[in-house]
């Protein structure tokens, strides 16, 4: 039997297409009408506590671990809450079988954020072909991640787990000399009980290499929760501090640094009082987009003191009690209580910059945190970011001529669902369904209070929000609500075109840069591209008869 081996992923540069797989049922059966639909669903307009929306909404710290999220005192307001509560009435959960992308996946744009890492998959040979299928890459390309692969030796117990990842850890340290080496799990790591938290601090003091251990494995609800696990771990190892690279040559953390820097005025506060409060956004996003978000909040006088993760794994962010965090993707919910729980920061309750209305809000609430104000226009009299919003969304006129009174319907895969509803509803669509594998409420409370305000200001019906949907229900709904386009995973995208279904797949969101003021158009064009399809084979049709 062979033992442990090292296998690198060579990949093929070739497109992967999705499969025509069954739907597990026909097409077809009764399903509840549409007036009734939305009847069922329609929000309360009579409310006034609802009307009255705080600009601020709270923050949210731990106390212990029992009690997971709770709310600090002085800055909750009993509308915000009551809102949070009236929002119950349109969920609803199917228990249904979710398809998607293994979590492993978070591997293809984790490596390329962190330059000096490298990231061992350990797994069986389903793992390295799920990788080679989905991340392809050319062949001279060398990319720093490799398959650890099980044989049924290391699954029976017959050798020794921690001598075969030592000899992989060291020929990686050879060959590219890694600052961080990520452990990532898998299935059958979970299923045969491999202690990888127990052998990586062991590990790493006798090769010299940090080793974070990620459980990445298909037990997560959607793809996009392996990012979610990978900066949990990166969060504890920040806790290391007599751990010499995560302070880098001067001896000194990043907020000790911060505090060293001279104190300035921002708006009329005391830099003294603003230097004990520093700011670190979490989530994997290219740098470019990190640049935007940085400049953003810089004219707002709020400084960036890191990013989780940063590009060099040695600029990783300390965390303290003093330190606020804001995410930028609602699939780091995981993320959010690991620093809250065991770093002690507080997490500022905000949507996500996705679209110019969720930029601004998102900068507004990170303002509200700082109790800076927001820059005015002394023209208009309206705030800067508001400006910005309106700009963006009149130089997307010839989108948003495409998107008036069309329908959409999300059928659920990557946990961006509810903030890319919240924008199409703004640009005029009618979302009847969002359907989602996971919802944390409690981390997305700022989001669906957002999107419930802009159905309101939009009058349209508060969609339906479907938590772990069952496909077979929705494609009876699909049938009797008839979308003009469905949002769904590459599994189901080609059987519903055979049957006449304009779709969309949700993976390319995952992968295109949709957050901040100046990609907003990136998102429209890939929500247009089906429909503008549709528009041209209709014209072609009419011209040839």
């Amino acid at each position: 039997m062979k033992p442990l081996k090292l296998k690198r992923l060579i990949m093929e540069n070739n497109k992967s297409h999705a499969t025509n797989l069954s739907l597990g049922g026909p097409f077809q059966g009764n399903c509840m009408p549409i007036n009734q639909y939305f009847s069922k669903n329609q929000p309360n307009r009579g409310s006034s506590s609802s009307e009255k929306r705080s600009s601020l909404l709270p923050l949210w710290e731990s106390k212990n671990a029992a009690d997971g999220f709770s709310i600090v005192s002085h800055n909750v307001l009993l509308d915000g809450a009551t809102t949070i509560l009236n929002l119950n009435s349109f969920f609803e959960c199917e228990t249904g079988n979710y398809h998607t992308f293994c979590p492993i996946s978070c591997v293809a744009w984790l490596y390329q954020k962190i330059e000096d890492s490298f990231f061992l998959v350990i797994g069986t040979k389903t793992c390295g072909y799920f990788l080679q299928n989905a991340l392809g890459v050319m062949i001279f390309a060398e990319p720093r991640y490799a398959m650890a692969e099980l044989e049924e030796s290391d699954i029976s117990a017959q050798l020794n787990d921690y001598k075969e990842l030592k000899r992989l850890c060291l020929q990686i340290k050879q060959d590219r000399n890694p600052s961080v080496i990520v452990w990532i799990g898998t299935c059958t790591t979970e299923i045969i009980k491999m202690d990888l938290e127990g052998m990586a601090p062991r590990l790493e003091t006798e090769i010299g290499i940090p080793i974070v251990v990620a459980r990445a494995n298909g037990l997560d609800y959607a793809f996009t929760q392996g990012e979610d696990t990978v900066l949990s771990a990166m969060a504890l190892a920040s806790l290391k501090k007599d751990v010499p690279f995560l302070v880098g040559n001067t001896g000194l953390t990043n907020n000790q640094l911060l505090l060293e820097k001279s104190t300035s005025s921002v708006n009329g506060t005391d830099g003294k009082e603003l230097l004990k409060k520093s700011l670190v956004l979490f989530g994997s996003v290219p740098s470019t987009v990190t640049t935007q978000l940085t400049l953003e909040l810089k004219k707002e006088g709020i400084n960036v003191s890191g990013w989780l993760p940063s590009a060099n794994y040695k600029d990783l962010p300390t965390f303290n009690k003093d330190t606020l965090v804001c995410g930028i993707n609602p699939f780091l919910s995981r993320t959010a209580t690991t620093l809250m729980r065991r770093s002690k920061c507080t997490l500022i309750c905000a949507p996500f910059p996705i679209g110019p209305d969720g930029t601004r809000v998102w900068i507004e609430k990170i303002c509200g945190a700082f109790g800076i104000n927001p820059s005015l226009n002394p023209i208009t009299g309206n705030t800067n970011l508001y400006d910005r919003e309106q700009k963006i969304f009149n130089g997307l006129e010839d989108y948003l001529k495409l998107l008036r009174g069309k329908s959409v319907f999300f059928m659920g895969d990557n946990l961006l669902e509810i903030s890319l509803a919240r924008f199409l509803t703004r640009c005029g669509m009618i979302v009847y369904e969002i359907g989602i594998p996971y919802l944390d409420k409690r981390f997305q409370a700022a989001e669906l209070a957002l999107l419930e305000q802009t159905c309101k200001e939009m009058n349209v019906p508060m969609p339906r929000i479907v938590e772990k949907p069952d496909n077979y229900y929705q494609i009876r709904r699909i049938r009797e609500l008839k979308p003009d386009l469905t949002i769904t995973g590459m599994a189901h995208a080609n059987p519903l075109e055979a049957r006449g279904i304009t779709t969309k797949w949700s993976v390319e969101f995952t992968f295109a840069q949709i957050h901040g003021f100046t990609n907003t158009r990136e998102i429209l064009e890939l929500v247009t591209q089906p429909l503008r399809r549709n528009l041209m084979s209709n014209q072609s049709v009419n011209a040839i008869s």
